[in-house]
């Protein structure tokens, strides 16, 4: 029978090649669905790899469509990632590829990335830096945003890429002594870094942030955006460097 002879082959190929190729069981009689049903099953137990070979298929084709809503979240929201006028800009603020990173005192894996983003700016010479201050984990990291962006407001850039450094190597509980120690220690103005913390401003600054990150699909850290790519959680410098290789290759 046709049918029979048939059925192997386009079960193959339906699941390999999608849609296209796809039976249509409402031409077939309700005889020709079963047998074709035995067909199928018949075909997949003497053939499993071709199941494989679809989800395999599947995970390429959905991983591309996250890649290409990844780039249309970066483009619809360059300027508040790139330019936002508030978040601290290091690296080479003339470079011709920005890193952006929303990070979290309180996150392993962003304490692991400093070292990496730190190795990738200085090996690729060429690319600025973004930080965003992105507290998701709890009080102690709200606390310590707070705290690093009223730096930054009372006392400059410079001092609160300081502060940022302390407390990314802070392994004790935020409060207004540890903090104030950090402060001192760093001989910074810890009276008006204090008073500044619950201002509106810094206030506002965080929500933006939080706001941009929700609008990019983003809950964990640490996140990054490389250029036009958006890079979900920690990656090696050597990575990095490829990503950025990549994207500078594609401009050209």
């Amino acid at each position: 029978m046709i049918l029979r002879r048939a059925a192997p082959a386009l079960v193959g190929l339906s699941l390999l090649t999608g849609p296209a190729l796809a039976l249509d069981l409402n031409a077939l009689s309700d005889a020709e669905k079963a047998e074709f049903g035995a067909q199928v099953r018949e075909y997949l137990l003497e053939n499993p790899e071709v199941i494989l070979e679809a989800i395999d298929i599947l995970e390429q084709r959905n991983a591309a469509l996250e890649v290409a809503a990844d780039k249309e979240l970066v483009k619809a929201n360059t300027d508040e990632l790139f330019n936002d006028g508030y978040s601290w800009v290091g690296g080479n603020p003339e470079g011709d590829i920005t890193l952006v990173e929303f990070m979290d005192y309180r996150c392993g894996y962003c304490r692991r990335a400093v070292s990496e983003v730190a190795s990738l700016l200085a090996e690729d010479g060429n690319i600025r830096f973004v930080i965003k201050e992105f507290p998701i984990l709890g009080e102690a990291s709200v606390l310590s945003s707070r705290f690093a962006v009223a730096t930054k407001h009372v006392a400059g850039d410079d001092a609160y890429k300081q502060v940022h450094d302390a407390l990314m190597e802070f392994n004790g509980e935020p409060n207004e002594i540890s903090l104030r120690r950090i402060s001192d220690g760093l001989g910074l103005d810890s009276d008006a870094i204090i008073a500044a913390m619950d201002s509106d401003q810094v206030t506002d600054e965080i929500s933006r942030t939080r706001a941009l990150a929700q609008r990019m699909n983003i809950s964990g850290t640490p996140s990054f955006v490389l250029g036009t790519e958006m890079l979900r959680g920690f990656l090696p410098a050597e990575q990095m460097q490829q990503i950025a290789d990549g994207v500078r290759a594609s401009r050209s």
